[in-house]
């Protein structure tokens, strides 16, 4: 039996892995995350302009709003990709020699608003530098009116600083939520989105291959030979293998991108991971990571395991992809529920709702690590999610089998659920 075990496995393996479709597929991954990753560097060597510099001539006619509004800009210019600098020019001689990434800003005063400014640019302005300028400009109105109203220059100076706010948290639990947030909004759905797509692939994978082998009628051959225990143990096994390289392939794929751009000496816009770091160190994740880490990919290959096992089964009872398609939609529902609320677990905080449904299978691979990040559960609530899994794996493993043997043989083109109904009364 073992031999028959393997050689069913590798051959399922083999079938995934040597065809055509995998390497093109990975050939396409490996492109579009490079290419995401060091999109930056790409537009520049096209000959974008997508880390130039806006350079910001400005005419004083006031001869006080030059150095008011410079200030502003350095307040809110904070990634310095925009230079100022004052010219004393002609108006229309500046507007000739205008170049694409210049702003000419012409500062005027006036009786009622006490200052005017008028924005001159050959093409348009990109929306984020625009609302930089128009904050400073703003803020230099602010005080320029203050001087030609003769305010006073030390609170003219008040005025003009930023507000400091002193950030006092009595609650020691509450005192990361605002990390905690942009970690739970952003980064968090971006780690989690991979592991929630390869579920889908899984129970694609397992469902469509048994029903190609109903469909072409050699499961009848394969069970002559091998009992239905072991066809399914090696369906799910192959399948859980060639998802696990997928997911070493992908990682692979980012850290090239990662060093593409280390060695190019360019940064991706779309990935500072600097800050991103900084992030999840004072929301305090970091220090969990020696504990999240081993239990969610204990958790995941589980749940991997659990996922696949259930396509399997149900797969068992079609007679074509049709009906695996009406079969999986719960199955794609439930994980669907699972990520959406491990995004929204931060709004469920002190729930008892939300701790239940932590330990319920399927969804618990999402939710329980989100909640041990966020701190509404401990590392017992963990083991115990991690514990009805394998409960669970076990229990269904028994039970699904009785109702494989039945079906997987079962070419009957009645009511799907109906059979699956029969084929669990005929076992128990």
């Amino acid at each position: 039996m073992n031999k028959k075990f393997l050689y069913l496995t590798k051959l399922s393996l083999n079938k995934k892995i040597k065809s055509k479709w995998f390497y093109v597929t990975n050939l396409i991954l490996a492109i579009v995350i490079i290419v995401l990753i060091n999109i930056s560097s790409i537009i520049e060597f096209f000959g974008g302009d997508f880390d130039k510099n806006t350079n910001i001539i400005v005419v004083d006619n006031t001869s006080q709003s030059f150095e008011i509004f410079f200030n502003n800009m350095s307040t809110y210019n904070e990634d310095e990709k925009i230079s100022i600098t004052k010219s004393t020019e002609d108006i229309k001689t500046l507007e000739e020699n205008i170049e694409d990434n210049d702003l000419l800003i012409v500062f005027n005063y006036d009786d009622v608003e006490y200052l005017k400014a008028e924005v001159i640019s050959e093409n348009a302005i990109d929306s984020l530098t625009y609302q930089i300028i128009f904050q400073a400009l703003n803020s230099t109105k602010t005080t320029v009116g203050m001087i030609e109203t003769n305010i006073d220059a030390n609170i003219l100076a008040n005025l003009s600083k930023n507000i400091t706010v002193d950030r006092v948290i009595l609650s020691e639990k509450n005192s990361t939520d605002e990390n905690m947030n942009l970690v739970m909004s952003s980064v968090f759905p971006t780690l989690i989105l991979p592991f929630f797509m390869l579920i889908i692939f899984l129970v694609q994978m397992v469902g469509g291959e048994i029903c190609e082998e109903k469909t072409t009628r050699s499961m009848e051959i394969i069970i002559s030979n091998v009992s239905p225990k072991t066809h399914l143990l090696s369906k799910i096994l192959a399948s859980n293998v060639f998802v696990i390289i997928q997911s070493i392939l992908l990682i692979l794929y980012v850290l090239i991108a990662f060093g593409i751009s280390n060695n190019i000496g360019a940064a991706s816009e779309l990935l500072d991971l600097s800050s991103v770091w900084d992030v999840l160190k004072t929301s305090g994740v970091v220090d969990k990571l020696y504990i999240i880490i081993p239990i969610t990919l204990l958790m995941i290959i589980i749940s991997f395991v659990a996922y696949s096992l259930v396509a399997g089964i149900l797969a068992s009872m079609t007679v074509n992809i049709e009906d695996f398609n009406q079969l999986q939609t719960p199955i794609m529902l439930i994980s669907m529920a699972g990520y959406y609320l491990s995004i929204m677990a931060a709004m469920f905080d002190g729930s008892i709702f939300i701790r239940i449904i932590s330990y319920l299978p399927f969804l618990s691979v999402f939710i329980s690590p989100t909640l041990f990040i966020l701190g509404q559960i401990t590392i017992v609530d963990m083991l115990i999610s991690v514990i009805v899994l394998i409960v669970f794996v076990y229990v269904l493993l028994k039970l699904g089998l009785k109702v494989y043997k039945v079906g997987i043989l079962n070419y009957s083109s009645g009511n799907v659920w109906k059979k699956f109904a029969n084929a669990f009364k005929k076992n128990e």
